[in-house]
């Protein structure tokens, strides 16, 4: 596993093989989004008592990155921002340790998102380069916001920081992949071809 910060990256050591999941995302696949060519150079493997989702991290050709958050055939395009920037009361009680009720309104850039999931998860896997270090076994409360015209948010946070990320979601045609995973009895699509 690698860690990329701004002094450079770092090899922090070996993970443990990640465990199948069925995702067509994988480490050197390249696609675009906003205009931008990206490559997900990154992931990290989350889990609750009923199941895991994956977040790709994507390196996109101008030096910045975004995830790309996977759960059930769905896909959230995420930008990290600053936690001083969440103004909304529901959000900032969030970050002070309230737990989130699902259904809650948040006001966030003017806009009403409503709580679509909140849950402590585990970090079960990691490989690639990731801006943190991913230690299987970090335990996170992860809160999952969606707008009605296909924004989203994401707040997560364990007992040393609160970190928050804005997006949409989209469509993996929407990224224009190339180098998706191949799966036995899935045909790639024709956008990916």
């Amino acid at each position: 596993m690698l860690v990329r910060s701004d002094s450079g990256v770092a090899k922090i050591g070996e993970v443990a093989a990640l465990p199948f999941d069925v995702s067509p995302v994988q480490i050197g696949m390249r696609g675009r989004a906003d205009g931008k060519g990206f490559e997900v150079i990154g992931r990290v493997r989350w889990a609750w008592t009923d199941g895991a989702w994956n977040e790709w991290l994507l390196l996109f050709e101008d030096g910045t990155n975004a995830w790309l958050g996977e759960a059930m055939g769905q896909f959230m395009l995420l930008w990290q921002q600053p936690i001083g920037k969440v103004r909304s009361r529901t959000m900032r009680e969030m970050i002070n340790g309230k737990r989130a009720i699902p259904g809650t309104e948040a006001q966030i850039d003017k806009r009403k998102l409503v709580v679509a999931d909140a849950r402590d998860v585990v970090c079960i896997a990691a490989e690639g380069e990731l801006p943190f270090t991913a230690a299987t076994g970090w335990t996170l409360y992860s809160v999952d916001l969606r707008g009605r015209s296909g924004e989203c948010a994401t707040l997560q946070r364990d007992d040393q920081e609160t970190t928050f990320y804005q997006g949409r979601y989209v469509t993996l045609a929407e990224l224009a992949p190339r180098g998706l995973r191949a799966i036995e009895g899935w045909a790639l699509p024709s956008y990916a071809a």
